[in-house]
């Protein structure tokens, strides 16, 4: 079969099932999008409440969002090029099984290794996520693609948002085994409706996985504007997670404060729901390079506030740490947003394993910066964080203001 009229069948199956894109699949598709990425969140309200439960310290109990962000890049720069290769149904389907299996383990240990196990694998399996956007973006007809697409990254972002807000509260009330296990049970609950009510898709590539895997190091090497994107964004997570994968256990030192409250400070990432959008439309119209400089500025600046907490009041702190979180949350996602489109647009053949790269980059951001994170804090305390966030943050936009007009 020739190249041409491969192309031609792949089209017009993507036009056949773009056309019937109901709104209760599109439900389904932000839903599962939303549920896979909370699970990567989840813990961080709880590991007060998981160290004590094990036995381990604060520094051990630590590597649990590490070990999560691995996994979760590994996952993507492993998995995420066979949605070029197969099905996307039966990877989404799959992934679903066994993120359920994952949870379900998580929810079941008895032992802070084999806990630490399931981390990894809620990591390497949560990447659901990445098969979903882009089957949104197949089914949907031309003309409302950017709508598609959008309705399923707020999804994403509401997941996360709500993750920690509700674990926290449910393990205030039912104990941390029981976020584990609800969180199964609703991923197996999309995995089911998405079995029935999901389409085939025309896989897009005859590449075989090695190839597929292999290219991503000839994209690297092809794309410098992909290494700035992907080094900035990955600085900026390495701030965000760090503050995120501590502040249950300040909260708890500090202020005597459990995983609810901790799971509270979650709503900030409504602002996160928030920058996407704006960020957007910023970027379409004076340009995605000035939208990452306002982001890792702003981030920087919002981290920069928790050092001036000295003499006030435990509201006041509280307050202050409030507003410093919407702050930088909006600046990360909107310089995300910015990044992704800087990144779509080097290579429109390439678009799912150059997202790929951009987000295995984030990740191990993630992973590292939690882990950095969790040492400061032993050794400095809650400024040691602070510091570490203002610097990885302040890095970003350095990389950012090196080359301003290269993308």
């Amino acid at each position: 079969m020739s190249a041409v009229t491969r192309e031609t069948i792949i089209q017009a199956a993507h036009d056949e099932v773009g056309g019937g894109l109901s709104g209760p699949l599109l439900v389904l598709l932000a839903a599962g999008a939303g549920l896979s990425a909370a699970t990567l969140y989840v813990a961080q309200p709880m590991l007060s409440q998981l160290a004590r439960s094990f036995g381990v310290s604060d520094a051990a109990i630590g590597a649990v969002p590490t070990l999560t962000q691995v996994g979760y890049a590994l996952g993507i720069f492993f998995f995420a090029p066979l949605g070029d290769r197969v099905d996307r149904r039966r990877l989404i389907v799959l992934k679903a099984g066994l993120l359920t299996a994952a949870l379900l383990l998580c929810g079941l240990s008895q032992t802070p290794g084999v806990f630490w196990g399931a981390s990894l694998a809620v990591g390497l399996t949560a990447t659901m996520a990445q098969d979903i956007v882009p089957a949104a973006a197949a089914l949907a007809p031309p003309a409302s693609r950017g709508r598609a697409v959008g309705a399923v990254m707020t999804g994403l972002l509401t997941g996360i948002l709500l993750s920690r807000v509700v674990s926290g509260g449910v393990a205030s009330l039912l104990g941390w085994r029981a976020v584990y296990l609800g969180a199964a049970g609703c991923v197996a609950l999309v995995g089911a409706v998405a079995a029935k009510r999901l389409p085939r898709f025309v896989p897009d590539s005859r590449l075989g996985y090695g190839a597929l895997v292999g290219s991503l190091l000839g994209l690297w090497r092809a794309h410098p504007g992909l290494r700035r994107a992907a080094t900035a964004q990955a600085l900026l997570s390495m701030a965000f997670s760090g503050f995120w994968s501590t502040l249950a256990v300040m909260l708890y030192r500090d202020f005597g404060l459990g995983s609810a409250t901790a799971g509270a400070f979650g709503l900030a990432g409504a602002a996160g729901a928030l920058a996407a959008p704006l960020a957007g439309r910023l970027a379409d119209r004076r340009g995605p390079g000035l939208v990452t400089r306002l982001g890792a500025a702003l981030a920087a600046l919002c981290f920069a506030l928790l050092f001036f907490d000295g003499g006030l009041s435990r509201g006041g702190r509280l307050a202050l740490l409030g507003v410093s979180t919407v702050g930088f949350d909006f600046g990360i996602q909107a310089s995300l947003v910015a990044h992704q489109t800087l990144v779509y647009s080097l290579d429109p053949a390439a678009r799912s394993r150059l997202n790929a790269l951009l987000v295995s980059a984030m990740f191990l951001g993630m992973a590292s910066g939690g882990a950095a994170a969790t040492a400061a804090l032993a050794r400095y305390g809650w400024r040691g964080v602070v510091a570490f966030a203002v610097l990885t943050a302040s890095a970003s936009l350095a990389v950012r203001l090196a080359t301003p007009d290269a993308g």
